[in-house]
């Protein structure tokens, strides 16, 4: 797989500002880091429920 560099980056940016403008660019980054952020909290609930399930009840 090729390796990208900043430039790389930056003329890809560049192109997707072009396409969608600012406006959604900004709105597609905000949905993109909500989803990471409530799949991230998914996970740590899944860990919490089967550490929970593993624990031997006395």
């Amino acid at each position: 797989m090729p390796h990208l560099g900043p430039t790389e980056l930056l003329i890809i940016l560049v192109i997707v500002l072009l396409l969608f403008g600012v406006g959604r660019v900004s709105k597609i980054g905000g949905e993109l880091g909500s989803a990471v952020a409530n799949f991230r909290k998914g996970m740590e609930e899944g860990a919490k429920k089967e550490k929970a399930e593993e624990e031997p009840k006395a």
